[in-house]
């Protein structure tokens, strides 16, 4: 289901986002469209391309469409037929069932028979053993083992192989042939018993005894030779049934032989039969191929009919490939086989008619053919014919037959048997066409032959006779011909009908595929229009705040929406808590079996209690055994019932799978189903341009729905079917453990060792179903498992529906409202201001939170002291109390960490406040920046808004679900107080019934705190339990005040008892009186009447008083009464208003909890007001104690009786000081909580203004919502009236016009006639209207006054008539796009207004004109000031005339405009009215669409329901066993209904329908019978649908012996034809009339037997009732057994539980171990490899410390030397080396004369000259050798040390001076010592002073050197060395054999003033360096 959902949101994904970007471009071209319409008004073309494709759309939408609802019903038409098939599977089940307890019965018998002989024969062959010396026999201990091991070979042949008829057979004489062998053995177990009774008393040899021994191991091989041979033979029997499809396709293999050699044959008697044919039958043979070719052209007409009708069966069998599919695709060919018997018939009159014309002209040769009609038989090619159709016939019904017994084992089967016979068919295929082929060579033969035959005719008369034969073989193979080709035809339409409706469907695919192009880029264009208008409308756009107005608006639209969808989420939420109801029966039901199971091992234990009594019988029951041989003949019958039984095992498995294949099949074929509908939801978004993707939205919620829902009602079914086979799982299981408990009671006469046996197999057979019962709650868990997904399924598909509602909204909203925005700079900082405010308002919800956070910081300060109070309190408190402190304390500590909690909560909305300031801070910039920003923050703050929609739906269920809960608990209580009211009337009801009270008002708090949230819950539990405390101390108020009661009661008993002693005082005292008057004991007896009657009369007195007491408590019970039932009314109203505030605000909680607080504090104050009347109750109660007492004692009599009272009245009222004490504490404790209760209660009043705000809010939002679909409403007919004015104002320019006309028309009469007396016109026009100074001058004035005015009024109306038509235009226009949007209420309104103000506007504007006219008369009164400018005027007036035609012509222009942009905006708006109505009509099938998905949830609700009750009445007795019949009798009617069915398609049903016509009536004779013949009426029904199907069959072989014949009486039958069937349509016609009135018959019956069957309910109810009060008995004693082995199961768990975790620990320490070994390895050898490494280390530190030695030897010849060259630099400072300067003065004068200025500037370098002196030098005269010799030797003093020349350092005279001097350091530079290597202790920093230094060398060093040089002599080269080792710092250890190196080798220091030494790097080479030291 995962990945199907996900392939399927996958596809509608890339569905969906095809859409929206074909919405994009519609968006575009509907943006272009418009504007093109309302600017330019010429692209009219345009218009027309969206309306066609959206018509061409709407038509496939509607085909599409009817499709689907064919298909709907079709669906529902197999969902029937699959129902009634599941129906008769479950009748067919059952009874097989019962067959399997009845056999299971008889198994168990044979088995425990059969044991007891086995143990039997051991034993007796143990005594006969035993009964000898004892020598040596060893125990037969194989023959149980050997035997069980054979038993077990059965029960695995039985149980593995799928046996067919024949094999239960031959399997059920095998068993015969066993039960005989076992009588047998049986008969040889009681001769073995008599020889040992006899060899008890007479000992004989041990020979006997081997003997014994042998034949038992004879025995026991045969035995084993013969469970080897039954295995085999069961291996063989399973090979059987294969087998049997084999020889089925070899004896059509075999048949296709015969036939093909009887062709042969035919063939052969052709060729054989020569000649005799005349010329003339050419044309004949000709005109009969033309009628071969005409039939086979009929023919492949038929077979398209064929393939069209097989294409709807594969359709179909795709479909629903399941039993009833196979079924109606096994009609079908019937029906296709009756039109190819009326093909052939067609074919056999043609034939026959073409015979006819051949017959003349061989009726000269019939007279030989009547003589030789012994030789070749005339019809054998026709007999051919038939007999190969009767062979295929045969072969079809073979499969039928085959299919029909294997339909109840598998549909598998079935399938493999069509394959089979679609592959048989193929095969006949292929020998009809070979047969076809030899046939046209034998017509090629035959017509030769013929001609051959005519040529012949007249020499050989002999041969006429074969000819006539040849002519009927002829006609036979004509026939065979068009048998065949039509047999091939069909075959090859069968073959090819895949490949035609693959190309089909490919073709149809390409199609959509175009279509679909098409239409995107029709979208394309229109979206690329509307594009550009959206562009263009955004410039117009001026106001953001109609923006907010509008989302308000769908936030109420969505609230609602989001109403509706909680609606159906509890609905869902109630379906689910039933099926997790049924869940928990079943659960129950599995417990109880459990149960039952536990109670049959109890069972079992009392038998073995039992068998070990019967063990002292044995010798007595040994005699019985051969009494018992004799009974065993019986068993063999018994064995072939339980083989019986378990094929009838097998069977019900195999129907077990069948169903699971139709589940699987009908999951299958709702998929398809599915992707059907979501092809029509693509094609539906087609259509629709402007909410392509909300519709797909709702279309995928839909199809999820619909998924959902199915697979619900699938994975119902399923639990129902699995569940209910559990049930009859568990019962079957059931009756078999009470038939082997009774089995075992019947069986405990017998021997002990075969009671222990069975016993045993008894615990095995119950482990077995505990296995079982485990795997099914296993099941059932899964079962829940899928529940759950399911549950979230359907969670996932509301919230997507939620998001896609809101996606349509916003789809709408933004196609209907990016018109009207503006990217004004003003209005976004207006929107940013408002954001600013929401921010503030958000921070000042901040500091609300904050300020309650601080209230509840103070509350839980006051809990905290609240605390230290009670922890004081209970040290003060008397014991009794201190566990209720403790209570209290735990409880207020809980309600501490809770407001910790709710503290915790509040700090993190506080976080998310915080966050969502952020995030608007961030909207505000994105505001600024631009308007796509504004649209990504307007869906971000509805993603928001949707989150807590999300939150706000889960809190309103939550707080359902308490709501309910708490409907419950009143319910409850409803019932308690009914219940305690009676308890109450009987005594002490006042007091009882408060507590009651206190308990409502406590449950009404609970409610009211029940509404708010979780974490109020937890204190209401605190306060709960304090008020249990509460009742607990009534309820010991109460028990006082009985106590008091009785005290009172005995009271009055004590003093009844002393009033009748002292009334047989008084008897014997008159009994002394009448025996001696004693005058004195007379006076005594009277004064102690007196005192008596004194007392007596006392006594009477306190009883008034208990009377009146007894009445005013009465009284005050009624009160209370009265009270209960005011405060049922409180705690009703509180619910409703509980319900009111819990729909209004989720956050009102707390102030909730502050009135729970308060009515609490409420409620105690009034317990201390009826604590305070108990306690002053019980003081009046002492009193009347006390005022008893001293009027006895006054009496003076009996005074002793009443100190007894005294002493229990000081014991109540130490009683009542301590209920005081404790009622203080109470009040303090109550006191605190009203402390706390002052806070909430504040608190409380907020939120209920909150929820009053809110609940303003939602009104209003109701209110906005009726008037927007209003508004919808009045715009659709505005656009109506838009019509209607549109033509009004076309009338009313087309009347403008004709005045226009008449007034041209005036003006051009009038223009001449102005003249002179125009002023006196005026004067006289003036006085007329309204100022009345002047006279009429003249009537010719009048008349030109009057026309001018006339002429300026009609000016004025045509200017204010054109505005009026202009603001018309402009308003239709604004109105038409305004029509768009549905949720616009301001402009609606507006448009609204101005339409019904057009008739004020019309008002106004007659007051305008008449203001107009005081207006002109006004400037006629200046005119006659003027009166001197007449001439003036006049001009004036001429051109003002002249003016008003251009402008008259002007205007007619613009009114030629707006005509045009009238009927432009007219179509404009008749396609929106359009597109109206089509989305109109899409909204109704939708909301269609919807109504019917609900109306189907309905249905499936419906039918779980139906389910339910008939798994109750199956629950039920023998109710549920009458329903059973009662749908098996309706199965079997809807069965003859098909049958009736089919017989009339197939033709041949009158009679069929007569019979069941007649079987209906008997049918409803018996049901009116009793109820005890139902049984009788099933099997006579099952009898009769056996004898229907033969009946079948034989009318189906009988209608083939007719075809036969038929076809010989062709030409008789064909008006017969014709009769019989307008005969069989009316029979059938009457026959349905007649089915009608016996259905309304079964009708009335099933009334009758309906209420019977009520009539028995009623009975079995009261029956039931009684058994229910002994089963609740039982179930007492079986919960006591239960408790007692919980017990014992928990112990031994938890010492499981320690074991394991022993367990767990041993093994944890042992990986620990190998571990720690493993380290202990690798220690080990890191030791090892630790001691090498020290070993060489040490060897290294002793060359460390030899290397040290030597380096301080060394270092202290190098101080030595420093100190040596600082005492030599010291002496030579100033000196000048006379070596060196004589060498450069010799090599000066060597050098050639060109190069002796390099000397001089090597010898100036080394001078310390600088090159600008030496340059003057050079310039200046070389003046002789003085010269430079006294500035050379004379310049200084300096001196360098001696450095001698070697020999090979001999000057050459040819080289320059510098290449000598290069030569001569290159040799000097080589040192005859390499540096010794100076270890890492004895390296120093380059400038250190210890490196200066150099001394004299010791000779040592030299020795250590020599033995160093020839090692280290290729590491030391001075000028490839870095610098330090180059040019060292250092002495470089490089002396001489002669004593001290070179100068420019030596030790540079920082005396010398030598040059500065050059980094040089190792590649460079010696020469290199020398020569930059040369450049310096």
């Amino acid at each position: 289901m995962s990945s199907w959902f996900g392939g399927l949101g996958s596809g509608l994904g890339h569905s969906l986002g095809q859409v929206g970007g074909s919405l994009a471009s519609l968006t575009d071209q509907i943006s272009n469209f418009t504007k093109d319409m309302l600017l330019e008004g010429a692209e009219e073309v345009e218009a027309d391309l969206p309306n066609s494709g959206r018509k061409e759309i709407e038509a496939i939408q509607a085909i599409l469409r009817s499709e689907n609802e064919r298909l709907k019903k079709y669906c529902t038409d197999l969902e029937e037929k699959h129902e009634a098939s599941e129906l008769q599977i479950k009748h067919q089940s059952a009874s097989y069932r019962n067959q399997l307890q009845q056999k299971e019965v008889e198994i168990s018998h044979l088995k425990a028979r059969q044991i007891a002989l086995q143990d039997q024969l051991l034993k007796l062959q143990a005594a006969a053993q035993s009964v000898h010396s004892g020598a040596g026999g060893v125990p037969i201990t194989t023959a149980p083992s050997s035997f069980g091991y054979g038993i077990s070979h059965h029960s695995s042949a039985f149980r593995d192989d799928d046996m067919d008829f024949s094999d239960i057979i031959s399997s059920q004489q095998e068993i015969n042939r066993l039960s005989i062998e076992v009588s047998r053995l049986e008969s040889e177990v009681g001769h073995w018993r008599h020889i040992a009774q006899s060899q008890g008393t007479q000992k004989s040899d041990q020979s006997e005894i081997c003997k014994l021994q042998n034949i038992i191991k004879e025995l026991k091989q045969n035995r084993s030779q013969e469970i080897d041979d039954h295995q085999h033979e069961m291996s063989v029997l399973q090979n059987a049934h294969q087998q049997k499809l084999a020889e089925i396709s070899r004896r059509h293999r075999g048949e296709l032989n015969d036939y093909k050699e009887r062709i042969e044959e035919l063939e052969n008697l052709l060729q054989q039969g020569g000649s005799g044919v005349t010329v003339t039958d050419q044309t004949k043979i000709c005109e009969m191929q033309k009628t071969i070719q005409v039939l086979q052209t009929e023919k492949v007409e038929s077979t398209k009919k064929i393939e069209e009708l097989e294409d709807k069966i594969k359709d179909i069998t795709k479909k629903l490939p399941s039993a009833e599919n196979d079924r109606d695709v096994l009609k079908r060919e019937q029906e296709q086989l009756s039109v190819e018997k009326q093909q052939i018939i067609e074919q056999c009159e043609n034939s026959k008619l073409e015979c006819s014309k051949l017959q003349p002209s061989v009726m000269e040769q019939s007279d030989n053919v009547a003589e030789k009609g012994g030789i070749l038989p005339q019809s054998s090619s026709v007999e051919e014919v038939f007999r190969l159709q009767q062979a295929l016939s045969d072969a079809e019904n073979e499969i039928v037959r085959l299919s029909s017994l294997n339909q109840d084992n598998s549909l598998a089967e079935d399938n493999l048997k069509l394959k089979m016979h679609v592959q048989a068919l193929e095969k006949e295929k292929s020998l009809l066409s070979q047969e076809k082929d030899e046939l046209q060579i034998s017509l090629s033969k035959l017509s030769s032959e013929y001609e051959v035959i005519k040529n012949t005719a007249s020499t050989d008369m002999n041969l006429n006779l074969q000819l006539h034969d040849l002519k009927l073989n002829l006609e036979s193979k004509e026939k065979e011909l068009n048998q065949s080709i039509n047999e091939k035809k069909i075959l090859i339409a069968e073959l090819e009908e895949l490949d035609n409706q693959n190309q089909e469907a490919t073709k149809h695919m390409i199609l959509i595929k175009d279509q679909l192009s098409k239409q995107q880029s029709e979208g394309a264009n229109v979206i690329r229009k509307l594009k550009q208008d959206l562009d263009d409308e955004k410039k117009r756009v001026h106001q953001l705040e109609d923006d907010k107005m509008n989302i308000t608006k769908e936030l109420n639209v969505q609230k609602e929406k989001l109403t509706q969808s909680e609606l159906s989420l509890s609905d869902l939420h109630l379906t689910k808590q039933k099926l997790e109801d049924k869940v928990e029966d079943l659960v129950d039901q599995l417990s109880k079996s459990q149960k039952n199971s536990l109670n049959i091992q109890k069972e079992n234990l009392e038998l073995k209690e039992h068998i070990r009594q019967n063990e002292e019988e044995l010798s007595r029951v040994r005699n019985e055994l051969t009494l018992f041989l004799n009974q065993d003949s019986n068993s063999n019958f018994k064995d072939d019932l339980l083989k019986e039984r378990e094929a009838e095992v097998r069977n019900l498995k195999q129907n077990l799978s069948e169903i699971e294949q139709l589940n699987e099949n009908l999951k299958k074929v709702a998929f398809d189903l599915k992707t059907e509908n979501e092809k029509l939801v693509l094609a539906c978004e087609d259509v629709r341009c402007k909410l392509e993707e909300s519709i797909a939205g709702n279309n995928q919620i839909s199809l999820e729905k619909d998924t959902i829902v199915e697979t619900l009602k699938r994975e119902k079914e399923q639990i129902e079917a699995e569940l209910f086979q559990a049930e009859k799982k568990l019962l079957e299981e059931a009756n078999n453990y009470r038939q082997t408990i009774q089995e075992l009671s019947n069986a405990r006469n017998l021997n002990t060792s075969a009671l222990q046996l069975a016993h045993e197999r008894v615990v095995q057979l119950n482990q077995e179903k505990d296995f079982e019962i485990a795997e099914l709650k296993k099941n059932i868990d899964q079962m829940a498992t899928d529940q759950q997904e399911t549950n979230e399924m359907l969670a996932s598909s509301l919230e997507e529906q939620k998001q896609m509602t809101q996606l349509i909204n916003e789809k709408e909203v933004l196609i209907e409202k990016l018109k009207e925005k503006s990217l004004d700079l003003q209005k976004e900082l207006d929107k940013c201001s408002q954001a600013l405010i929401k921010n503030e308002t958000l921070r000042q919800t901040i500091e609300e939170k904050d300020r309650s956070l601080g209230s509840m910081k103070e509350e839980n300060n006051h809990l905290q002291e609240e605390l230290e109070r009670l922890r004081e309190q209970q040290n003060r408190a008397v014991p009794v109390t201190e566990p209720k402190t403790l209570d209290s304390i735990t409880e207020l500590e809980s309600e501490v960490s809770q407001l910790n909690i709710i503290k915790n909560h509040l700090e993190e909305e506080v976080k998310h406040h915080q966050k969502i300031i952020e995030d608007q801070n961030q909207n505000k910039v994105q505001l600024l920046q631009s308007l796509q920003e504004q649209k990504k923050e307007m869906d971000e703050f509805k993603y928001q808004y949707e989150q807590m929609n999300v939150t706000h739906t889960q809190l309103f269920l939550e707080k359902d679900e308490e709501i309910k809960n708490l409907q419950k608990t009143i319910e409850q209580i409803k019932a308690q107080l009914h219940v305690e009211r009676q308890d109450i009337r009987t005594e002490n009801s006042d007091i009882f019934q408060e507590t009651k009270v206190q308990s409502l008002t406590i449950e009404n708090g609970s409610e009211k705190h029940d509404l708010s949230k979780a974490e109020t819950e937890k204190l209401v539990k605190g306060i709960k339990e304090r008020e249990l405390e509460i009742k607990l101390l009534n309820e010991k108020n109460i028990s006082l005040t009985k106590q008091i009661d009785q005290l009172s009661k005995d009271e009055v008993g004590k003093l009844t008892q002393i009033i009748q002693q002292k009334d047989v005082e008084i008897q014997a005292l008159h009994a002394r009186i009448s025996s001696a008057s004693y005058t004195q004991d007379v006076v005594y007896l009277q004064q102690q009447l007196e005192a008596f009657t004194m007392e007596r009369e006392q006594v009477l007195a306190v009883l008034n008083e208990k009377t009146r007491e007894n009445s005013h408590l009465k009284t005050e019970y009624h009160k209370m009464m009265d009270i209960v039932a005011a405060k049922e009314a409180a705690l009703i109203k509180l619910q409703d208003e509980n319900k009111k505030l819990s729909m209004k605000f989720e956050s009102s909680g707390q102030d909730m909890f502050k009135e729970t607080v308060q009515n609490l504090s409420r409620i105690i104050r009034e317990k201390d007001i009826e604590i305070d009347a108990l306690s002053q109750k019980c003081q009046t109660l002492l009193a009347v104690l006390q005022t008893s007492s001293p009027g006895n004692e006054v009496g003076g009599v009996n005074s002793n009786q009443f100190e007894e009272l005294l002493q229990e009245r000081d014991k109540l009222k130490q009683q009542v000081k301590k209920m005081e004490e404790w009622k203080q504490q109470v009040m303090t404790t109550v006191q605190n909580m009203q402390h706390e209760s002052a806070q909430l209660q504040e608190e409380l009043h907020q939120l209920q203004a909150q929820v009053l705000v809110d609940s303003d809010n939602n009104s209003k939002l109701q209110v906005d919502y009726t008037g927007l679909i209003q508004n919808y409403e009045q715009n659709e007919t505005k656009l109506k009236n838009f019509g209607q004015e549109l033509a009004q104002v076309q009338h009313s320019i087309g009347q403008l016009c004709n005045t226009k006309d008449l007034l041209l028309g005036k003006l051009d009469i009038i223009s001449p006639q102005l003249s002179s007396g125009l002023s006196l016109a005026f004067q006289s026009i003036e006085e007329s209207l309204g100022t009345d100074k002047c006279a009429v001058p003249s009537e010719t004035s009048l008349f030109l006054q009057q026309e001018v005015e006339d002429l300026r009024k009609s000016l004025q109306e045509k200017d204010a008539t054109i505005r009026t038509l202009e603001e018309n235009n402009q308003k239709l226009s604004d109105s038409i796009a305004a029509s768009s949007e549905v949720e616009k209420k301001e402009q609606t309104d507006s448009e609204i207004k101005q339409l019904k103000e057009k008739q004020d506007v019309l008002q106004n504007l007659l007051k305008e004109k008449d203001l107009l006219i005081k207006a002109k008369s006004d400037q006629l009164l200046s005119s006659n000031e003027n009166f001197t400018n007449k001439v003036n005027e006049n001009e004036l007036l001429r051109q003002s005339v002249t003016n008003l035609k251009e402008r008259v012509l002007i205007l007619e222009m613009d009114i030629s405009t707006l005509k045009g942009e009238n009927e432009k905006i007219l179509e404009a708006s008749r396609e929106k009215e359009t597109e109206y109505q089509a989305l109109q009509e899409t909204n109704m099938k939708f909301s269609m669409m919807l109504r019917e998905k609900e109306f189907e949830c309905h249905s499936m609700k419906e039918k779980a329901l139906a389910f339910e009750q008939l798994l109750k009445e199956k629950e039920q007795g023998k109710t549920g066993e009458l329903n059973q019949l009662l749908n098996a009798v309706k199965s079997m009617q809807e069965k003859t209904v098909t049958f009736q069915q089919e017989r009339d398609q197939v033709m041949l049903a009158l009679k069929q329908k007569q019979m069941e016509n007649s079987t209906l009536q008997h049918e409803i004779q018996h049901l009116r019978d009793k109820e005890l013949r139902l049984n009788q009426e099933l099997e006579r029904l099952r009898n009769h649908l056996l004898e229907s199907e033969d009946s079948y069959t034989r009318e189906i072989l009988a209608a083939e012996d007719r075809e036969t014949k038929l076809r010989k009486k062709v030409t008789i039958l064909e008006e017969k034809l014709i009769s019989s069937s307008n005969a069989m349509e009316n029979a059938s016609h009457q026959a349905s009339v007649q089915v009608e009135s016996l259905q309304e018959q079964l009708n009335v019956v099933s009334k009758q037997r309906d209420e019977t069957a009520l009539q028995l309910s009623v009975s079995q109810e009261q029956v039931k009732q009684y058994a229910l009060s002994l089963t609740n008995l039982q179930m007492v004693l079986e919960h006591f057994q239960q408790e007692e082995k919980a017990m014992y199961s928990a112990e031994l768990e938890k010492e499981k539980q320690h074991t394991a975790e022993w367990k767990k620990k041993a093994e944890n320490l042992e990986g620990k171990v190998l571990s720690l070994q493993e380290r202990l390895d690798e220690a080990n050898a890191a030791l090892d490899s630790a001691s090498r490494l020290t070993e060489q280390l040490d060897l290294k530190e002793e060359q460390i410390e030899e290397l040290k030695k030597q380096n301080e030897l060394r270092q202290e010849m190098l101080d030595d030397a420093q100190k040596k060259l600082m005492n030599l630099v010291n002496s030579t400072e100033g000196k000048v080396d006379k070596d060196l300067m004589r060498n450069l003065f010799i090599g000066h004068f060597h050098t050639p004369k060109n190069k002796r200025h390099e000397v001089l500037r090597l010898m100036g370098s080394i001078l310390d000259i600088p090159r600008e002196e030496m340059e003057q030098l050079f310039n200046e005269d070389y003046g002789g050798v003085t010269k430079w010799m006294t500035g050379w030797l004379g310049g200084g003093s300096k001196s360098v040390p001696n450095t001698p020349l070697r020999p090979n350092q001999q000057p050459m005279l040819n080289n320059s001076f510098s290449e000598l001097f290069v030569k001569f350091l290159e040799t000097e530079s080589h040192p005859s010592i390499p540096p010794p290597k100076l270890s890492v202790h004895g390296m120093k920093p380059l400038d250190s002073p210890g490196k200066r230094k150099q001394g004299s060398v010791v000779p040592g060093s030299f020795k250590d050197a020599a033995e160093l040089r020839t090692g280290r002599r290729t590491d030391v080269n001075p000028f490839l060395a870095p610098r330090s080792a180059a040019v060292p710092l250092i002495n470089p250890a490089g002396f001489g054999p002669g004593g001290s190196g070179h100068l420019l080798l030596k030790p540079i220091s920082d005396v010398l003033p030598t040059f500065t030494p050059l980094p040089v790097s190792p590649d460079n080479s010696a020469g290199v360096v020398l020569k930059d030291l040369l450049k310096q």
